[in-house]
């Protein structure tokens, strides 16, 4: 049974923020099929067809234990790992400090 999934409004932002400086970098079409992207892997991590690791465990010990991330392009999806869901938290560039703005979110705030 596949689960569904949800963006939290930081995770949504974040989307448009990428499909923004994609557009404006690349084109609109590199924007649409790059944002397409993105959200087609967030089904397929619902469907657990892609591998994710837990962010506690590779990160930070003091993560909340449900969080994990996959990595998508450039971008890695932050995610929390629900029974029924997954609920998308964050978009985040591979240049980012993932560990630093992991830890930043504290213990699972963003939630919707």
């Amino acid at each position: 049974m596949s689960r569904t999934w949800v963006l939290t409004r930081q995770a949504e932002a974040a989307l448009e923020d990428i499909a923004d400086w994609t557009w404006q970098t690349f084109g609109p079409r590199q924007a649409e099929l790059y944002a397409e992207d993105l959200i087609a892997h967030c089904s397929a991590l619902a469907d657990g067809m892609v591998h994710s690791r837990s962010c506690r465990a590779l990160l930070d010990p003091d993560l909340p234990e449900d969080l994990r991330f996959a990595r998508m392009g450039r971008h890695y999806i932050v995610f929390i790992e629900e029974p029924a869901r997954i609920v998308i938290v964050d978009l985040l560039h591979v240049s980012s400090d993932l560990p630093r703005r992991l830890a930043e979110r504290g213990d699972g705030e963003g939630r919707d």
